[in-house]
């Protein structure tokens, strides 16, 4: 998706972090063989248009990038899960939630 931003470095979640202090962001942790994970996919992209714009959206193929993964847990206090979505405003997660809970509306609620 065009509005996603690939998470594949440490260097850019970090800065994601920062740049919640001035807009929203959304981590989609993706496990790429999961039909869960495609499902959930699957709905934030029927639904993106609820959340485009209000936040800067970062897609994270935990399969290909699993110390990545396991930074955003460590370093923001959530459980590993996947698929997962956390959202973060002034540095601190506000929202998090995984599997079939995905859901973009309740997504654009947190923002």
């Amino acid at each position: 998706m065009h509005q996603w931003n690939t998470l594949t470095e440490k260097e850019a979640f970090y800065t994601l972090v920062e740049d919640s202090a001035e807009k929203p962001q959304i981590i989609f942790k993706d496990s790429t063989t999961c039909g869960i994970s495609a499902h959930a996919k699957y709905k934030l992209q029927s639904g993106f248009e609820q959340i485009a714009g209000k936040a800067a959206f970062h897609y994270l193929d935990l399969q290909a990038f699993r110390p990545i993964s396991n930074l955003i847990a460590q370093e923001l206090k959530v459980t590993h899960q996947s698929p997962q979505i956390i959202v973060l405003k002034d540095k601190k997660v506000v929202y998090t939630t995984s599997h079939h809970a995905i859901d973009p509306g309740a997504i654009a609620r947190h923002l």
